[in-house]
């Protein structure tokens, strides 16, 4: 579960640098980059919610 946590704040970092980017300085590119990680940061989110279920049993 450490792990998980590890990569949701990797990749919750990486979102906001490229989401940032595009709101500050109108980067298209940086806004497709967080478009991808919204995606997998809500991957990321269900399985944790999955294992932190099954951890409170």
């Amino acid at each position: 579960m450490k792990e998980l946590v590890e990569k949701i704040n990797a990749e919750y970092e990486l979102f906001l640098a490229n989401a940032n980017a595009q709101v500050e300085k109108g980067n298209k590119a940086a806004g497709t980059r967080a478009r991808k990680s919204a995606l997998e940061l809500s991957k990321l989110m269900k399985e944790f919610r999955k294992v932190s279920v099954e951890a409170a049993k």
